[in-house]
């Protein structure tokens, strides 16, 4: 059975798995970026790029309210915001951890988004409030895949569009040599450049638990979305779950 939520070394329940995390991201926030395009030989921003291109048509809708949640440094909001007319109506940014958080709203200062201190698992939004919930490599790392899956359920507007774009563990040959270097080159490293090593040991462990794409797809199901799919990326070592609420 998938792992129903992140679930960090020493963390015993929901509350001190989401602490674990958010301490985590907090530690590495100030190198978060250079590790990333490192760590992904930059293929990340293509990642990004076509995540936010799915969702073209809504964010061209200047009226359009969008939430960019579990956003970390920024980078998924930029992506998105290149597509968002002038005059646009702000893409809400919002994550947990104050030390991401903190360098993203530098990122998009001025540009078109308003960052947000607040927990995925329990939004201060109003319910049927937004068009579209986007999360880049956030939603791994919830205490609750389900408990996630239904919140942003409530804030979507029926019709409203979910995606969600996280890591997997392709298969074949392919998967055999990532799987080496997630588990055992991606450490090292980022244990070079970060100088700890929990983070690190944390990542791989966090997709391995992670549910494999057809259960993904069946717990969104469960939690009353409609249209659930998933793209993969890159061989699949990355994917887009998207999905919508109904009408």
């Amino acid at each position: 059975m998938p792992a129903s939520g992140a679930k960090p070394a020493g963390s015993k329940d929901e509350a001190s798995a989401a602490q674990s995390v958010r301490q985590m991201f907090n530690s590495i926030a100030p190198r978060y970026d250079l590790l990333n395009h490192v760590l992904s030989a930059n293929v990340d921003r293509l990642w990004w790029w076509r995540t936010a291109r799915r969702f073209r048509l809504i964010l061209a809708n200047r009226d359009a309210a969008i939430l960019d949640i579990c956003c970390g440094t920024g980078d998924m909001t930029m992506a998105l915001l290149k597509h968002r007319p002038a005059g646009a109506r702000p893409v809400l940014a919002a994550d947990f951890a104050r030390g991401m958080l903190s360098r993203g709203a530098h990122k998009f200062a001025g540009r078109g988004a308003v960052a947000l201190e607040a927990d995925a698992l329990h939004l201060p939004l109003r319910s049927a409030s937004l068009d579209l919930v986007v999360t880049a490599f956030g939603f791994r790392n919830l205490a609750n895949y389900e408990a996630g899956l239904r919140e942003f359920h409530r804030v979507l507007k029926p019709g409203g569009q979910l995606g969600i774009l996280e890591f997997s563990e392709p298969g074949g040959l392919i998967g055999k040599a990532y799987a080496v270097y997630f588990r055992r080159v991606l450490p090292a490293i980022g244990r070079l450049i970060c100088g700890t090593v929990g983070p690190y040991n944390y990542l791989p462990t966090s997709v391995g638990s992670f549910p494999p794409s057809p259960q993904m797809l069946d717990l969104m199901r469960k939690t009353g979305y409609v249209a659930a799919e998933w793209q993969p990326y890159t061989f699949g070592i990355a994917g887009l779950y998207t999905a919508m609420r109904p009408e």
